[in-house]
């Protein structure tokens, strides 16, 4: 499972600590899945999050649908963004969850 993947790896502490702060969302759940984790509320899909070489990326399911004034979000597929970060950056994260969560309601 991908999780335990993420608890072994180098940049566990920053996973869990990412992993805190998107729980610390109301009614945002988790979902261990075989080959990622992944983050919904009640509206659906917000993210995934995994450890990489570098530290952790967020795949935004709903990505190119969100303003990105901060110049953070990469691989600029069909729908998803990821934000990749090698230390936590909580003011970065709200930003992109709380669109996503908006995004979300909208739909």
């Amino acid at each position: 499972m991908q999780f335990d993947t993420d608890l072994l790896s180098e940049h566990k502490n920053l996973f869990l600590e990412a992993r805190d702060f998107l729980l610390s969302f109301e009614n945002i759940t988790e979902t261990k899945k075989d080959r990622i984790t992944t983050y919904s509320n009640n509206n659906g899909g917000i993210c995934h999050m995994r450890t990489m070489p570098y530290g952790i990326d967020f795949g935004f399911l709903k990505g190119a649908k969100m303003s990105d004034e901060l110049g953070l979000l990469t691989w600029w597929g069909k729908a998803m963004r990821v934000l990749a970060l090698k230390q936590m950056n909580t003011q970065a994260l709200e930003y992109y969850i709380k669109q996503a969560i908006q995004i979300n309601a909208n739909k």
